[in-house]
């Protein structure tokens, strides 16, 4: 069944298809009002079993993950006194559900409690907002294997920043915490490391605002991701406070895994070349940069960072159409030097309830090259089209359309939220294969 949230600025589960190596993948699919199931496939899309997941009245699904042996999916409930999370495990051989374990308690006026997972989905971090006055004083977390056994709890406590703004928890495959936010007016990006062992903090903070030939500069949006090897890269798109143009793009890798440093990309200026070249590229007339928002941080074998922002706008309105347009792709060298820069255009619309399942892009990572993933009406043609792009060099090959037959009217025939690579060449995702129908079929498409 179709998505239906009610909040849809602040999606939970973006990935509902996950490869298990080359044995398949599993998928999160919404079978009626009150009940998902977790399937999963083998490589000739043969499903070998299929789990419910019950979601009552006052829940919702917050995250679904795997580690090595089983599915993971963490279900939100609130009712009028509290709220919480909790997780229930699914072996990935046989199908079977284990009992549900609850991570986290919450009172229901507090903020909504999250949970993140290490980039190998073996430790989880559950947490809740301590607040005064609004503002965030502290997050209290607990930290779980992949047996979901408890390995410590933490307090991750500011009290000693004043106002900061977006607190972010990440953890690593060692059981590691990161808390990343930002402070000082919107001008610093600060990393916080809690490890399970001591109780040592390690703080790294720089600022990417300030005051810039006469021009206060602030934080406008942020993306991180953090690697296996625990180096933390962060992006960050900075705009003038007084008229919200667009400033620079800055780019730092908070090593803590090395020599325990910060690493600084020279920033990337928005000049009015960058916005002509824009307007070349998409045969547009904008006058300033807008509705730009970081959207991917990829990382090659060899070290070539590529940050992805992607246009992205509502015409006014709550009802009204959501618009997906450019992406803009930087490209860093494995010594962050800006090496190239790129407008890849796109034209993409939807329905309000569709903003976030049917439009923007997947992107993907094989051997030097990114590949990303749209679905579109070219030439009157509803397709899934493929862009390759080498993180070394920036060349953009042409973009191919995959051949998928697809529903073409405003039920978008494309999920996006299903979409995975199981290789560079073999790509899983769900389609609608005509107007009439109401269910949607799984593909698997193969890249020549």
């Amino acid at each position: 069944m179709p998505e239906q949230t009610e909040d849809r600025y602040n999606q939970r589960v973006t990935r509902k298809t996950l490869p298990i190596g080359n044995d398949g993948f599993i998928i999160l699919a919404h079978k009626a009002a009150g009940e998902y199931a977790v399937e999963r496939y083998d490589n000739d899309l043969k499903r070998l079993w299929s789990t419910g997941v019950p979601v009552g009245a006052g829940e919702s699904i917050e995250a679904f993950a795997r580690s090595a042996t089983q599915a993971l999916v963490v279900i939100h409930h609130k009712d009028a006194a509290t709220q919480s999370l909790s997780v229930a495990p699914i072996e990935l051989k046989s199908g079977q559900k284990g009992p549900a374990k609850k991570l986290v308690d919450a009172a229901a006026r507090d903020r909504r409690p999250g949970v993140a997972f290490s980039p190998d989905g073996s430790k989880l971090v559950a947490f809740r907002y301590l607040t005064r006055d609004v503002q965030i004083r502290a997050i209290t977390a607990a930290v779980y294997d992949q047996s979901l056994t408890k390995l410590k709890d933490r307090t991750y406590d500011f009290h000693d920043l004043g106002d900061f703004f977006s607190p972010t928890v990440y953890i690593g495959n060692d059981g590691t915490q990161y808390v990343a936010l930002i402070s000082d007016a919107m001008k610093k990006l600060t990393v916080r490391r809690y490890r399970n062992d001591n109780a040592d903090i390690k703080v790294m903070s720089v600022a990417v605002g300030g005051t810039f030939g006469g021009k206060e500069v602030m934080v406008f949006d942020t993306k991180y991701a953090l690697q296996p090897d625990s180096s933390l890269y962060a992006a960050a798109i900075c705009t003038d406070r007084k008229t919200g143009q667009y400033y620079s793009l800055k780019v730092v890798k908070f090593d803590f895994a090395g020599k325990s440093d910060m690493k600084f990309a020279p920033e990337m200026l928005f000049t009015p070349a960058y916005l002509a070249e824009t307007n070349k590229t998409t045969q547009s007339a904008a006058k300033r940069l807008e509705d730009i928002y970081l959207s991917d941080l990829l990382l090659t074998d060899d070290k070539q960072l590529v940050v992805i922002a992607e246009k992205k706008y509502e015409e006014g309105g709550d009802e009204s159409p959501v618009h997906a347009r450019e992406l803009h792709l930087f490209g860093y060298n494995e010594f962050q030097s800006p090496a190239w820069h790129s407008i890849i255009p796109k034209d993409q619309v939807a329905s309000p309830t569709e903003a976030f399942a049917g439009i923007g892009y997947r992107a993907a990572v094989f051997g030097p090259d990114v590949l990303i993933l749209t679905q579109q009406k070219v030439k009157g043609k509803a397709d899934l089209f493929l862009t390759r792009v080498n993180a070394q060099t920036g060349v953009v090959q042409p973009t191919k359309s995959l051949g998928l037959n697809v529903a073409s009217d405003q039920n978008l025939a494309y999920v996006k939220d299903f979409t995975a690579w199981q290789d560079a060449k073999t790509i899983i995702g769900v389609s609608r294969p005509n107007k009439k129908s109401a269910a949607l079929m799984l593909n698997k498409i193969m890249v020549k």
